[in-house]
């Protein structure tokens, strides 16, 4: 994970930048800061771009102090950066560049909307590179702490563990915790088998079952997190891409609305 691909936007953004920089440190790594302006959300619904006109100069103005503002704190980081300005949405640069960096760190605040981030909703279905979300109140990435593994057998958890590895290579201890009676339809790849995957890494890893007992699986995994303080959780993206593409399933998408601890996730 030595390509990291930080998205910049004022939401959530000290969290975002200090779980960045905190990759950077543990790979010796190249942090890129992506900025993206997109200028079709200043006025919904100006179809003649009259009004954005007007208005380019100030959001022009804000952009370039962010910049500023964010350049500054990077002068002072014993971590290589670089900076990458585009024109446009942030979902389709940071989808473009995603082939050529190793992990993508968002926030999970919806720029400009009230919701959970569509952006993370979209990356992580979309880019073939697992994405780091951020909750808003993170204070970075504790990359030496214990690591949390959300196991249900199914492709995207492998993946999700796969992508993971070089994470928790560095990882003081693993989890892999799985809800029992939620394995999907169909995928029944024990946790001993994700276990042993790992440890051909040379990665050690308990294994725990969590009983649901009514509750949400995101509860009782937040929950497990919490208990166990881990410092991250590891978890495929689940999503129904044979209807929609952007539409997450409920566990994903409860999760991606109110992260526990930092998400190492894709699909």
């Amino acid at each position: 994970m030595r390509s990291i691909l930080l998205h910049i936007f004022d939401d959530d953004l000290k969290a975002k930048t200090q779980v960045a920089l905190d990759l950077a440190r543990a790979f010796d790594g190249h942090l890129t800061c992506l900025q993206a302006v997109p200028y079709e959300y200043g006025v919904p619904g100006d179809i003649y771009g009259a009004v954005v006109a007007d208005l380019l100069p100030a959001i022009r103005e804000s952009a370039d102090a962010l910049r500023e503002r964010v350049e500054a704190q990077l002068a002072v980081e014993d971590v290589a950066w670089s900076w990458d300005y585009h024109d446009g949405t942030a979902q389709d640069h940071l989808l473009r560049q995603s082939s050529l960096n190793d992990i993508i760190v968002v926030g999970c605040h919806e720029p400009f909307r009230k919701g959970p981030s569509t952006l993370a909703e979209v990356l992580a279905l979309r880019a073939r590179t697992p994405i780091m979300l951020v909750p808003p109140k993170s204070n970075g990435l504790n990359y030496g702490g214990m690591a949390m593994v959300a196991w249900n057998g199914s492709p995207e958890s492998g993946r999700a563990l796969k992508a993971a590895v070089p994470l928790l290579a560095k990882a003081r201890s693993v989890v892999l915790a799985t809800v029992t009676e939620e394995s999907p339809e169909g995928f029944d790849l024990p946790a001993v088998e994700g276990a042993e995957y790992l440890s051909r890494h040379d990665i050690a890893c308990s294994m725990v079952e969590l009983p649901r007992e009514g509750r949400s699986v995101c509860e009782v995994l937040a929950e497990a997190a919490r208990a166990r303080e881990a410092a991250y959780l590891v978890m495929g993206a689940y999503g129904a891409p044979r209807l929609v593409e952007a539409v997450l399933g409920g566990v994903t998408r409860e999760f991606f609305t109110r992260p526990p601890v930092p998400i190492l996730t894709c699909h």
